[in-house]
């Protein structure tokens, strides 16, 4: 699908974070959403064999530079599809090679990616301000695609609220 799959009536709140210790993320201590209220996210749920995760990482890198300074924050969630994918340093070796900077919480039990809803890899979900979740959006995204204007379209009004 690739549209918004949460619409601005089913608004709902961003679940807490469901891994709190060290081991469970990269590029930044534990997080809590609720310590992030007052910025827009974009939670993107990807998974290290998947091609198409790879495929939206330039974009996810020019939103970063589109929108710093502007309270805007990329958090990757590696939400595993197959076994070998669970393992932290792999996952690590990944984000290295593909040069991501942004949080990415290890959600190896699928916790979080329940507590969203998540259905498919990659999934994209933007929360506003105030901690609600704003959309959804499903599929591979890149710089310039139709997905990818709407996205931003969205970001920028929930920068702008």
């Amino acid at each position: 699908m690739c549209g918004a799959v949460a619409a601005a009536s089913s608004q709902r709140a961003a679940p807490a974070f469901t891994h709190r210790d060290e081991e469970s993320w990269i590029n930044s201590p534990p997080l809590a959403i609720d310590a992030l209220r007052g910025q827009v996210l974009l939670l993107d749920f990807w998974t290290f064999d998947c091609w198409s995760c790879y495929r939206s990482f330039a974009w996810l890198t020019s939103l970063q530079e589109k929108y710093r300074g502007q309270g805007f924050r990329v958090i990757g969630i590696h939400t595993p599809e197959f076994a070998h994918e669970r393992r932290a340093d792999r996952v690590r070796d990944k984000i290295r090679r593909w040069g991501l900077d942004h949080p990415v919480m290890i959600d190896n039990d699928f916790s979080y990616w329940n507590a969203v809803g998540a259905a498919s890899w990659p999934s994209f979900y933007l929360v506003g301000k105030k901690g609600l979740i704003r959309a959804g959006y499903m599929g591979e995204t890149r710089i310039g695609d139709d997905k990818a204007r709407q996205m931003e379209k969205m970001i920028d009004m929930l920068l702008s609220e």
